[in-house]
């Protein structure tokens, strides 16, 4: 959007970044020119946290507890492999210098982690913005091929846990996929967004600060 700082400038900073969440916006970036630009989806995505639906089979994953589950724990490193591109040809939506304003988001208190592990090994995860009571779902990953078998899911189940029980009012989705549809997402019209972004930005409740426990 025009009348937003461009992501890819070196001189874009945390403030800046929260600044265009705070107005619905966030940044990504091509995977083949990798020029990032700012997006306000309408329809908007988001996942009701009091609607949220938890699959019966990945319930007994969750109950299983074959994941040791942390917060916050390495921020870095999920927000790196959630980067990974998808496909050779689709590439990447993030860059080097945007991914270092999250890291100061995430240092400031206002991006945080959720991460799977087995044993020593990460899994999976998933990292996203708070502001007021929102919390802005960015991405999440998970290794299959390392046991790591919904890991990602389970993160998203420990996530909204942990959103209700600090209070938050509203859980973006950005985009609604087949993947999260299971979940209980749905899409909102623009203006009903706008509307529960500017409730969750005025409420007292706080997201921000360290989650570790």
């Amino acid at each position: 959007m025009d009348d937003h700082p461009d992501p890819g400038d070196p001189t874009l900073d945390a403030g800046q970044l929260l600044s265009a969440y705070a107005q619905g916006c966030f940044p990504m970036a091509d995977g083949p020119t990798g020029e990032v630009s700012w997006y306000r989806p309408d329809p908007r995505g988001i996942i009701p946290l009091d609607g949220f639906r938890v699959p019966k089979s990945l319930r007994r994953r969750v109950r299983s507890g074959r994941f040791g589950i942390t917060l916050d724990r390495c921020f870095d490193r999920v927000i790196r492999e959630c980067a990974q591109p998808r496909s050779e040809e689709n590439g990447t939506w993030m860059t080097d210098s945007l991914r270092e304003v999250y890291l100061d988001l995430h240092h400031l208190g206002f991006a945080h982690s959720v991460e799977a592990w087995l044993g020593h090994e990460l899994v999976g995860g998933l990292y996203g913005v708070t502001l007021g009571s929102a919390f802005f779902g960015e991405s999440m990953f998970s290794r299959p091929g390392s046991g790591g078998t919904d890991a990602s899911k389970v993160c998203l189940v420990h996530l909204v846990e942990q959103l209700r029980a600090r209070g938050a009012s509203l859980l973006d989705a950005q985009f609604v996929n087949p993947h999260l549809l299971q979940f209980g997402a749905l899409e909102v019209p623009d203006r009903v967004y706008a509307s529960m972004l500017g409730r969750a930005l005025g409420d007292a409740t706080r997201l921000e600060g360290p989650w570790m426990e």
